[in-house]
């Protein structure tokens, strides 16, 4: 097969690789679609995996063709999305199903390998079976679009909410969404890209600011008379935004801690003040929930995608097959072209 393994930081290469084989309790997919995440860059060409060579990519979904020994035959040609963590099973996080905490996880894409392949052994538990009517590339987008609504999910959303989210990325543009189909009032989305803006506004998120040429804070006093966001969401992982979102958000107002910062963070003596007067309520986020039922976010993605209430096949600006991924990665790092999804697809 071909696959893209990274042999140093900025070393990722197309090679010819041996076809993985299903073990037992695992599936062998043939790569349908994969998602090229933000976090796929500085993983690529600064940080590196966790060892090398590992092969990277963790949205994904795939083609079941073939099942390990003493295996259910009758999953062969069924398509599945993949949650990328494989819990030690053993921690006390595990125990509680908290398996994005878990101390001794492994992770397809970062510490094992990933997607950028045309096929890859996947453990069956971690298999979400898709319906019919979601797409292969919409199953690709489940991990970022259940992030987005881990997110929502932490703070809660109640009807009529003004929520106002600081990244205008993939995710913040998912969280958006959700806010729309959770009965949210006014969304207001903020960034510093007027393209990624534009996009937005393409897709009905109409409330938006560039933050580069406006003051935020006036804007968003203008749409909330005054009042403050009730619910905001950090989502740009910066400095900047983050003393914003306490200027933005109203009193007794919840500010959901999404974005990944590249470097360390800082507030003003101003902005801490206004969390302690302001009563705000600090709330972190980190994954998704992948679980039992009621609360598998990962399923309740899947089903707001079969019944056509979640559409996020708009996202993708570019679609590449499996020998363009490393132009691809190139272009998200140099920013050479506008891109908001970038999709490795295997037709």
């Amino acid at each position: 097969m071909k696959a893209w393994p990274l042999h140093a930081i900025g070393d990722i290469r197309l090679e010819t690789r041996t076809k993985p084989k299903a073990g037992k309790g695992e599936v062998l997919l043939k790569v349908r679609a994969c998602g090229i995440c933000g976090s796929d860059i500085p993983r690529v060409f600064s940080k590196g995996t966790y060892s090398f060579p590992t092969i990277p990519g963790h949205e994904f979904s795939g083609e079941i063709v073939e099942v390990g020994e003493g295996g259910d035959e009758s999953l062969i040609g069924r398509g599945a999305a993949v949650f990328p963590l494989i819990p030690c099973r053993s921690c006390s996080f595990c125990e509680i199903g908290e398996f994005a905490l878990c101390e001794n996880y492994n992770y397809m894409g970062s510490r094992c390998d990933g997607a950028f392949a045309e096929y890859i052994a996947v453990p069956l538990w971690n298999l979400l079976f898709m319906p019919e009517g979601v797409s292969f590339e919409e199953a690709a987008m489940i991990e970022p679009a259940a992030v987005a609504l881990h997110a929502l999910r932490q703070a809660g959303v109640s009807i009529s909410d003004t929520v106002l989210i600081y990244g205008a990325g993939p995710i913040g543009i998912m969280v958006a969404m959700w806010a729309q189909i959770w009965g949210a009032g006014h969304i207001l989305l903020v960034d510093i890209d007027e393209d990624k803006l534009a996009f937005a506004r393409g897709l009905g998120i109409t409330n938006t600011c560039n933050a580069a040429t406006s003051d935020v804070v006036a804007w968003v006093n203008k749409y909330t008379d005054g009042r403050g966001a009730d619910l905001t969401i950090e989502g740009a992982g910066s400095s900047i935004s983050f003393e914003n979102t306490m200027h933005t958000t109203r009193p007794f107002g919840k500010v959901v801690l999404l974005g990944n910062p590249a470097g360390d963070m800082s507030i003003t003596q101003k902005g801490y003040w206004k969390i302690l007067r302001k009563n705000l309520t600090l709330i972190g986020t980190w994954n998704s929930y992948y679980a039992g039922l009621p609360f598998n976010e990962w399923q309740q993605v899947l089903s707001f995608m079969a019944s056509g209430k979640l559409r996020l096949e708009s996202l993708i600006t570019h679609r590449v097959n499996v020998e363009g991924i490393g132009d691809a990665l190139k272009m998200m790092r140099d920013r050479s072209k506008f891109t908001l999804k970038v999709m490795y697809v295997n037709q």
